[in-house]
């Protein structure tokens, strides 16, 4: 329906508008339009600098997680000797899984 408005009609619709509001009225319509555009660009750059310097707190003071502390789980074997890959005696580590090939 709005689709095959054209130029003729929008100017048409706008000398319709400018007739029965008047000058005055449309003028101060357009000037509370753009202090709305002003408030909410200025409420989005407020925004974002407070989401930055929220990231910035947090990267400067990591958050502690609850939980167990980091506990040291390198194999302790004396210096020049080879790390074993295999699992400790008694260890619940399941190995590699074969298959029977006959």
């Amino acid at each position: 329906m709005l689709n095959n408005i054209g130029l003729p009609g929008l100017l048409l619709i706008a000398v319709v508008v400018l007739v029965l509001f008047g000058r005055g009225k449309i003028s101060s319509l357009m000037g509370e339009v753009g202090k709305g555009i002003t408030a909410f660009k200025r409420g989005v750059k407020d925004s974002s600098d407070d989401i930055e310097t929220a990231a910035d707190v947090n990267r400067d003071h990591p958050r502690q997680v609850p939980g167990e502390a980091a506990r040291d789980v390198t194999p302790h074997t004396a210096p020049g000797q080879p790390v074993s890959s295999q699992p400790a005696p008694g260890s619940t580590v399941p190995g590699p899984q074969t298959r029977d090939r006959t």
